[in-house]
């Protein structure tokens, strides 16, 4: 896990090292790097965490490959930001199924042989898989932000919860993406866009959250397309969690 953020001086991993240990991920992290640079995100470093929704509603995602696709291209992402390698991922629904990792040396398969494993995909708890992230980074000791990507097919099953656990996490140095699977005119996701919106500072001290679409198929969304909605808030994030003490 990444430590404190150093001056810019590019990716965390170098392009050898991801063609040494990774070479499936070379263009991914080809096109993370446009992405980030575009952003003024070059020589930024974070945590990157993975929350993975295992609801019954996302079988068809994970069968049809949807979600490891998703998980390849964040690890991709995390080369240029996290110097370990590795990407923490959360499978959640009624309660926390799993807590494992992607890495570069071992990406392929995984997120199919992790979920082969979990047996029961029930409901759609967003705030216990958020505490369990918190949890983990505030207790890894790392001083550098952190990016969660945090993927759902629909609203959660308590949305009062939710909408108070990223309030509360407004205080931490933590930026939320949500990323959403399926129909984009689905009234599922009018709580993200909620989320996505809720004032500041009525509400939060910051505005730590973003929301986006990757529609009913997400592999055909294009790489550069993706990153670029991955990190398009988090610049803005972060001057203002650091304009506010919150990022160091």
């Amino acid at each position: 896990m990444v430590g404190s953020p150093p001056a810019a001086t590019g990716p965390a991993i170098s392009l050898r090292k991801v063609e040494e240990t990774a070479p499936a991920l070379v263009s991914l992290y080809k096109s993370a790097a446009v992405s980030l640079t575009k952003h003024r995100l070059g020589g930024e470093r974070a945590a990157v965490y993975l929350v993975l929704d295992y609801s019954g509603s996302m079988r068809g995602y994970y069968k049809n490959g949807s979600v490891q696709a998703l998980a390849d291209r964040v690890l991709g992402l995390a080369a240029h930001l996290d110097d370990d390698g590795r990407v923490p991922v959360f499978f959640f629904s009624t309660g926390i199924d799993a807590v494992a990792d992607v890495a570069l040396d071992n990406h392929r398969g995984r997120i199919d042989a992790i979920s082969a494993d979990l047996g029961h995909m029930g409901l759609t708890n967003y705030h216990l898989a958020m505490d369990a992230v918190i949890d983990h980074h505030l207790e890894s000791g790392a001083t550098a932000p952190a990016l969660v990507v945090f993927q759902t097919d629909g609203g959660p099953t308590s949305k009062y919860a939710a909408e108070r656990y990223l309030c509360k996490a407004a205080k931490l140095p933590m930026f939320w993406q949500f990323i959403g699977f399926g129909n984009k005119r689905s009234k599922q996701f009018d709580f993200l866009r909620k989320l996505d919106e809720l004032p500041v500072p009525a509400t939060r001290p910051v505005d730590n959250a973003g929301f986006f679409h990757a529609g009913s198929d997400p592999r055909r969304v294009p790489d550069a397309e993706l990153y670029d909605r991955l990190v398009a808030e988090f610049p803005q994030w972060l001057a203002a969690a650091r304009a506010r003490g919150i990022v160091k």
